[in-house]
C-alpha cells in the first residue's frame, strides 16, 4: 500500500492506494479513524485495488477550516480523491462515518458505485441519531476540560457505566478519543460528526439498486444492529451478515469481517463476468 498526496478544495488529502491492475474497492475509515482500520480487515490483494482517502483532519490528511467537516464534504473529498486515481467506478464502502459517506456517494453520484459495503453502520438518512451521542459528549469534554480531565470526567460518568456493561468496545474506542491530538480538531471532529448526517433519504437509498453488502453486529450501542437492519430493508439488493460482535472477540470480529467481504466480492465478480 503506497500513499500519495493529493491537492482539492486547497487541502493535502492522503490517499492510500494498493495500485495494481485488480478492480477497484474504496473502503473508508470510521470518525477519528485512519487507513489502518481498514488494513486490519482488508489488506488487499492482486484481486483487488484497494483504496483509502483519510478524511480531513484524520491520519495524513490536513484538516483544513473545522467548520467544513461533514459527511457531505468528506463525500465530495472522495469523489475528487477517485478522480485523481483515475478510478470511474468501484465497489464503494466503510466503516460507521465511512459507511455513510458510501451511502451518500452512492446517492449523489451513482456512476461511481458499483456495490456497496457498509459495515457496522452507525446512519441511515437522520442527522445526530441518538446511537452518536457518546461520540458528542467525547467532544464536549474535551472542549470544556481538555483532554486529561475530560477522560477523568467521562470515566465517571453515567455513559461510560452503561458501555462497560453493554459495549466495553466502544467504550475503549472512546477513551481512546482523548488521547488523540490535535485535540482541537478531535473536539471539532466528535461534536460536529455527531451532529450531521449523510443528508440523504429513505427513498434516496430505495433507489440505489447496486449489490449491498451491510455487516452488523449485537454488543454495540454505537453502531446498533438495528440501523444495518434497516438499511438492508431500504436497499434493494442488500444481503445482511451479522457476525461476531468485536467487544467478544476482536480476533474472530475480524475474521469474520473479512470472510463476509470475500464472499460478497466472491458473489459480485461472478454476477458481473460475462
Amino acid at each position: 500500500m503506497t500513499r500519495r498526496m493529493i491537492e482539492h478544495d486547497g487541502l493535502k488529502l492522503a490517499l492510500h492506494d494498493s495500485g495494481g491492475p485488480g478492480r477497484p474497492i474504496v473502503l473508508q475509515h470510521g470518525l477519528t479513524g485512519d487507513a489502518a482500520q481498514i488494513a486490519e480487515f482488508f489488506p488487499g490483494s492482486s484481486a483487488w485495488r484497494v483504496l483509502t482517502l483519510e478524511c480531513r483532519g484524520h491520519g495524513g490528511s490536513e484538516a483544513g477550516d473545522p467548520r467544513h467537516f461533514s459527511i457531505a464534504t468528506f463525500s465530495y473529498d472522495l469523489a475528487a480523491a477517485l478522480a485523481a486515481a483515475g478510478v470511474n467506478r468501484a465497489v464503494v464502502g466503510g466503516v460507521s462515518m465511512g459507511a455513510a459517506i458510501a451511502c451518500r456517494l452512492a446517492v449523489t453520484r451513482p456512476e461511481l458505485v458499483e456495490a456497496l459495503v457498509l459495515i457496522r453502520p452507525a446512519w441511515v438518512t437522520d442527522a445526530g441519531p441518538a446511537n452518536m451521542a457518546p461520540n458528542a459528549e467525547v467532544g464536549e469534554l474535551l472542549a470544556r476540560f481538555g483532554a486529561e480531565a475530560g477522560l477523568a470526567a467521562f470515566e465517571r460518568s453515567a455513559t461510560a457505566a452503561r458501555l462497560a456493561v453493554e459495549a466495553p468496545d466502544n467504550l475503549a474506542s472512546l477513551k481512546s478519543m482523548f488521547r488523540r491530538v490535535p485535540a482541537d480538531i478531535t473536539t471539532a471532529l466528535t461534536t460536529r460528526i455527531s451532529a450531521d448526517g449523510p443528508g440523504i433519504s429513505a427513498d434516496d437509498l430505495r433507489r440505489v439498486v447496486v449489490p449491498a453488502l451491510i455487516v452488523g453486529h449485537r454488543r454495540d450501542a454505537i453502531h446498533p444492529l438495528r440501523l444495518a437492519e434497516i438499511l438492508a430493508s431500504l436497499l434493494p439488493s442488500a444481503r445482511l451478515a451479522e457476525i461476531t460482535p468485536k467487544a467478544t472477540s476482536k480476533p474472530a470480529y475480524l475474521a469474520d469481517l473479512t470472510a463476509a467481504i470475500d464472499r460478497f466480492l466472491a458473489d459480485f465478480n461472478r454476477d458481473i463476468t460475462p
